[in-house]
C-alpha cells in the first residue's frame, strides 16, 4: 500500500547508549485521516507530515500504546487529577497553524521543560511543521483558568479515533498535571465520539518522560516483532499485567532481535 524506507541509525532522544532508526512512509502525497488510521494500528506516528515507526536493531522498548476508550477508568490519582482540575474550561479549535496565544505558550512551555532540546530552538514555522500536517485532520483542544489558556492538545481525528498527537501546557502550573488531565479529557471527547481508541504514540516504560502513558488502564499495547504482519495489540488491564509485560520486554530487549 505504501513504500517505505529504513533511516540511518543515530542517537535515541530516550534512552543513553541506544542507537535508534526508523522505518518511513515515503508516499506522503497518499496520506489523509484513513490512511493514517491504519499506519497508527501497525504502530506507526507521524511528526509533522511525516510517518514513521522505531525499527531499531536491538532495544524494542518504544511500544506503541492506545487507550480502548470504552473501558477506560481513571485510578485514584486520575480522579484526583479531574478533581483539582474541574474549573477549567473546555474548548475545542480546528486549525492549521497556531496563533499568536498558542504560539506565547508553545515557547514558554518549550523554554521551561525542554530548554535544551532542538525543539527550543525552532521558530514559529518550524514548530507548525511539526505539529501540523497538510494531510491530517488535527483539532486543538484548549483548556483555560478564568479565561487564560493554560495548556493544549494538539489532537489528529480519524474515521474510528482520536491521536493525543502533543500537549503543551503553562509550566508554572506542573503540580496541575495538565498533561494527564488532558489526555483524560481526550479520553472522553472520543468516547462522546463514538470512537475506539485513542492513541498515544509511544509508551517506553525506562524513559521517564514518556513511561506516564502506562498508567491509563485499560491499555491496548503493541510490541514490535521481526515481521510487521506477525504484530499484535495486547490489553493490559492491571498492573500486574502491565509489570509483566514489562519484564518480557525487557528480557528481549537484551540481545540482538531484528
Amino acid at each position: 500500500m505504501f513504500r517505505l524506507g529504513v533511516t540511518p541509525g543515530h542517537p535515541c532522544d530516550y534512552l543513553p547508549g541506544e542507537e535508534t532508526r526508523s522505518l518511513v512512509v515515503i508516499d506522503e502525497e497518499a496520506l489523509s485521516p484513513r490512511a493514517y488510521e491504519f499506519l497508527l494500528a501497525q504502530g506507526f506516528r507521524r511528526s509533522g507530515t511525516h510517518a514513521y515507526r522505531p525499527w531499531c536493531s536491538r532495544c524494542r522498548q518504544c511500544v506503541a500504546a492506545r487507550i480502548p476508550v470504552a473501558n477506560f477508568q481513571p485510578n485514584r490519582a486520575q480522579r484526583r487529577i479531574l478533581k483539582a482540575n474541574a474549573d477549567l474550561e473546555a474548548r475545542w479549535r480546528v486549525a492549521d497553524a497556531l496563533d499568536d496565544e498558542q504560539w506565547a505558550l508553545y515557547h514558554r512551555y518549550l523554554q521551561g521543560r525542554h530548554g535544551e532540546s532542538d525543539m527550543a530552538r525552532a521558530d514559529r514555522d518550524e514548530s507548525n511543521d511539526f505539529l501540523f500536517s497538510f494531510w491530517a485532520d488535527t483539532r486543538l483542544l484548549e483548556l483555560r483558568l478564568a479565561g487564560r489558556l493554560v495548556a493544549v492538545a494538539v489532537t489528529d481525528v480519524q474515521p474510528r479515533s482520536l491521536s493525543a498527537f502533543y500537549t503543551f501546557f503553562d509550566p508554572e502550573l506542573a503540580r496541575r498535571s495538565l498533561g494527564t488531565y488532558a489526555l483524560m479529557r481526550q479520553v472522553q471527547e472520543a468516547h462522546r465520539q463514538g470512537r475506539s481508541w485513542l492513541y498515544l504514540g509511544y509508551w517506553i516504560a525506562p524513559c521517564r518522560k514518556m513511561s506516564y502513558k502506562g498508567n491509563f488502564l485499560s491499555l491496548e499495547v503493541r510490541r514490535g516483532e521481526r515481521q510487521i504482519h506477525r504484530e499484535r495489540w495486547q490489553r493490559l488491564d492491571d498492573q500486574a499485567q502491565r509489570q509483566a509485560f514489562q519484564e518480557q520486554l525487557q528480557r528481549e530487549s537484551r540481545g540482538w532481535w531484528r
